[in-house]
């Protein structure tokens, strides 16, 4: 029988356990749930050692609950996500309109602690595994802006007086230990005198410093980004397409309402004398990782909901009579003659399928100045805008920004295309899965005799709300769940789904336009896969 080492006797003896194997220690701390680890992790120098090596790799944690009492929910939720070793370096939870967000965001944090990046999203809906029967379930809410839906009863431990008890209740939270990434809550700041303008270069600058204090390059790996549901995110997200590498991921929900924590302290004082448009989860390489902590990759795919159709247009007369809406005037291109709006949008009305009654929208190629820094330069970015209706040689359109010049295609929502893209998206999904099966396969093995393998660690969904019933229930989740069954997962349903990245890994909705880049979609629904590849193994 093979006798324990030295040092082994002595943890056994200090810590007051019988002498066993390395094995069955490890076995035995690798059962226990995250408190408990941490805890067993503190007892010595060797116990530590061991809990380093069980907690060495990256790991994703994701629950949800569908109870109607917030405090239980959310104990639901971390106790699942808790209930293996893990060791938070960032948190995400998005939940129904009739739960408080200011509760919801005070007992995650209070739960895992100041120093994790914590960012607490109010959604349409929520896709993860039931945190009590581990079954896979997308939820969505209905849509309502009642003032009422977000105050009334929302911190109440059961159902309240209408009987809508589980109506916009609910709750998803995914957890993740990241070593080799640096991770941070990154605020979108706009100061509350009027006007107050956003500070979108402070907010690309800050993302930029920070990732440089921790790696070699000024863009980060990966980030998430969740807007407010009162900013245009479209001039904030093409400032951060011009800054970042062609490399950073970025997905994320533009149109909703969060709280957020910060690891850095001096980023969280700021209600007195700012709002908060938006925040960015921001995952930076740390060029000082040690040599045996492999490479998290970010992965992202898109399944796009609308087509465009007809020729593409010139915005000749541009009036913003509020901050809210356009009036624009259009004429073909090379054409000198106006169209008349109302009798176009009449027009297109008549050729599209009056049984789905498809949302219209107009997508603007802009061509702007932007500048990171002491840096600047020209670049065009595909923008999406809702079509509102006409009035006379008008269109009305939600949104400002459009400019005199602008060129445009209509694009309107469409099953088939939402359908087929899918499809796409499941095809892209699996080629990830074969790349890596087949690298597993190449892996060398190591000094211990283990194969080193790249794993998928789990993935969020940003799916579209008004993509319709004929994708529900489940549809938007199976090109992640059917090509990595068993994989946390977690997702949230928007109403502006944000996703970007390199020009291999996620297509423009048009080819005639893909010389602009486009991060904000509409009717999609943006995957974004997390893997890790392991160090190369020294003999």
């Amino acid at each position: 029988m093979e006798k324990n080492n030295p040092s082994q006797e002595k943890m056994m003896r200090a810590s007051g356990f019988p002498l066993v194997s390395e094995d069955v220690m490890e076995n035995i701390l690798s059962r226990l749930p995250a408190l408990s680890f941490a805890s067993a992790a503190c007892v010595n120098k060797s116990w530590n050692e061991v809990c380093g090596r069980i907690l060495s790799r990256p790991k994703l944690a994701s629950a949800l609950s569908l109870n109607p009492s917030l405090h239980d929910a959310v104990k639901e939720v971390l106790d699942k996500v808790l209930s293996e070793p893990i060791a938070p370096h960032f948190a995400i939870a998005c939940i129904g309109k009739k739960f408080s967000l200011e509760v919801t965001h005070r007992l995650i944090t209070e739960k895992l602690g100041s120093s994790v990046p914590t960012i607490t999203n109010v959604a349409n809906g929520i896709i993860g595994f039931d945190a009590l029967t581990n079954k896979l379930k997308e939820v969505k809410w209905e849509s309502s802006d009642d003032e009422d839906d977000r105050d009334h009863g929302c911190g109440s431990n059961g159902p309240d007086s209408t009987g809508d008890s589980l109506l916009d209740r609910g709750i998803v939270l995914v957890v993740g230990f990241v070593p080799g990434l640096k991770v941070d809550a990154i605020p979108l700041l706009r100061p509350n005198k009027v006007p107050g303008i956003p500070l979108v270069d402070k907010f690309v600058t800050d993302i930029r410093n920070f990732t440089a204090s921790f790696s070699d390059s000024m863009s980060p790996a990966g980030i998430i980004v969740f807007g407010d549901e009162e900013t245009d995110m479209k001039p904030v997200l093409a400032n951060m397409d011009f800054a970042m590498d062609e490399e950073t991921v970025i997905v994320g929900n533009a149109n909703g309402r969060f709280l957020c924590s910060s690891a850095d302290n001096t980023r969280n004082n700021h209600s007195d004398t700012y709002y908060l448009d938006a925040v960015a989860l921001v995952f930076a390489k740390d060029k000082h990782k040690s040599a045996d902590i492999g490479e998290t990759q970010f992965h992202v795919t898109l399944s796009t909901g609308v087509i465009p159709f007809g020729p593409q247009l010139q915005a000749v007369c541009v009036i913003a009579k509020d901050s809210e809406r356009s009036w624009l005037t259009a004429r073909m291109e090379g054409q000198p003659e106006i169209l008349y709006g109302e009798g176009l949008l009449v027009d297109i009305k008549d050729q599209l399928d009056d049984n789905e009654t498809p949302d219209l929208y107009i997508g603007v190629v802009q061509h702007r100045e932007f500048s990171t820094g002491q840096s600047s330069s020209s670049g065009a970015s595909l923008a999406f805008y809702e079509v509102l209706g006409g009035d006379k040689e008008f269109f009305i359109i939600n949104g400002v920004g459009v400019k005199p010049g602008d060129y445009f295609l209509f694009y309107h929502s469409d099953s088939d295309t939402a359908s087929s893209s899918c499809g796409n998206a499941y095809r892209n999904l699996a080629i990830l899965k074969e790349e890596s099966s087949n690298k597993n396969c190449l892996q060398s093995r190591n000094v211990a005799g283990n194969n080193e393998e790249k794993e998928v660690l789990g993935g969020l969904i940003f799916s579209g709300y008004p993509r319709g019933e004929a994708f529900y229930p489940c549809v938007d989740t199976f090109p992640f769940s059917d090509n990595f069954p068993g994989v946390p997962l977690a997702g949230v349903f928007c109403s502006g789904e944000i996703g970007r990245g390199s020009s291999s890994s996620i297509s423009q909705e048009d080819d005639e336009q893909n010389s602009a880049r486009c991060s904000l979609h509409y009717h999609s629904t943006v995957y974004l896969v997390m893997s890790y590849v392991p160090a190369i193994s020294k003999r």
